[in-house]
């Protein structure tokens, strides 16, 4: 895998998000010319900005990405032969409180990357990233294929799985014959790891409330969710968009989701973070406001035979680096060691499970 990215010029939307700040660190470690446009991180602290990420990048754009006239010209500024769009609005609490920013940010925007990219002929690969929630969940349990019906209860979900749409409906119109350019859209799991600052996120929240023996208040205790440390599809992701690089074969949606034995309930995470961090704190409840999906799960069955990837890290695993991640935050306060510690979790994991 590495001498494939060695200097590879790469464009990464939402860089400075939870899923990109991975990503950029990850590429980095495989010799990748990365750039990146998104807007200023919103969280305080924040994964990006707080770790200096844009040590590592060739051109940091801050930049909204509904304007397409900004997008295009970077685009064509930078001339990428690979693209991973991740900027979105991807919270779904988030898309009840402002569901039109979030169809621009994440329909709108989507469309516009897509523009840009149909007009750039250095592109030979682009990743659309999604979601687990862009199915049509009728809460029967099952593991959702490639091929089940798209849907989406919440404005978020529905965003996504129009993005899914529209990204089908371009490949359709303009990349099949009379591009060199091959797109997948993919789905992963609920991803955790460090550096997660996003409002309501449960990791996050049970970090800065177990590490300081603090109340931690959980509003869907049953609900079931396939979690999966964030590095698992990233890596998913890159060998996906290098056979995309080389063969249209690859075009289209996949699944980079844990098996049904990775879920785990809401309230054995927060059981399991308890413990593991020796914390005194209480669990505490509070009434849903919105309506959540319940179960979660995702058959990854085509991306394991077609590209040989699966989750290697069960989700007590992918907690853990998570949680040592978080009490290394709150406990050094060293930017540079938490630098460190982040590069080591991809080097092992590197190490271990890719070849």
């Amino acid at each position: 895998m590495k001498n494939f990215w060695k200097n590879k010029k790469v464009l990464i939307t939402g860089h400075t998000g939870f899923k990109g700040s991975w990503m950029t660190l990850i590429l980095t470690k495989l010799g990748a010319k990365i750039y990146g446009y998104a807007l200023n991180p919103i969280s305080k602290p924040n994964f990006f900005d707080g770790l200096n990420l844009s040590q590592y990048l060739k051109m940091d754009v801050r930049a909204n990405i509904q304007d397409i006239k900004k997008l295009k010209k970077t685009v064509q500024k930078i001339k990428p032969s690979i693209v991973f769009h991740m900027a979105a609005q991807s919270s779904v609490l988030v898309s009840y409180n402002n569901p039109s920013d979030t169809v621009k940010t994440n329909i709108l925007g989507t469309t516009n990357i897509l523009e840009a990219i149909k007009e750039c002929k250095s592109v030979k690969s682009a990743i659309m990233v999604t979601t687990d929630k862009v199915y049509l969940n009728l809460e029967k349990k099952k593991k959702f294929k490639e091929t089940d019906h798209l849907g989406g209860h919440d404005i978020y979900s529905g965003s996504k799985a129009s993005c899914e749409v529209m990204a089908n409906s371009y490949i359709n119109s303009f990349f099949l014959k009379n591009s060199n350019c091959k797109i997948a859209t993919v789905r992963s799991g609920n991803c955790i790891g460090g550096g997660d600052w996003t409002k309501d996120r449960i990791i996050k929240d049970c970090a800065e409330s177990l590490i300081f023996n603090k109340s931690i208040i959980i509003r869907s205790p049953k609900a079931s969710r396939p979690w999966q440390h964030v590095m698992e599809p990233i890596f998913g992701y890159l060998i996906l968009a290098k056979n995309l690089y080389h063969g249209k074969k690859y075009t289209g949606a996949w699944n980079f989701g844990p098996n049904f034995r990775n879920n785990m309930k809401v309230i054995d995470v927060v059981k399991f973070g308890k413990k593991f961090l020796n914390s005194s704190s209480k669990i505490k409840f509070t009434k849903q406001k919105y309506y959540e999906s319940q179960h979660l799960s995702l058959d990854s069955s085509k991306t394991l035979s077609k590209l040989k990837w699966k989750t290697q890290l069960n989700p007590r695993e992918a907690l853990k680096l998570s949680f040592i991640w978080y009490k290394f935050f709150y406990k050094n306060k060293n930017k540079k060691k938490l630098l460190d510690l982040t590069f080591k979790q991809i080097l092992d994991y590197k190490r271990k499970y890719i070849n």
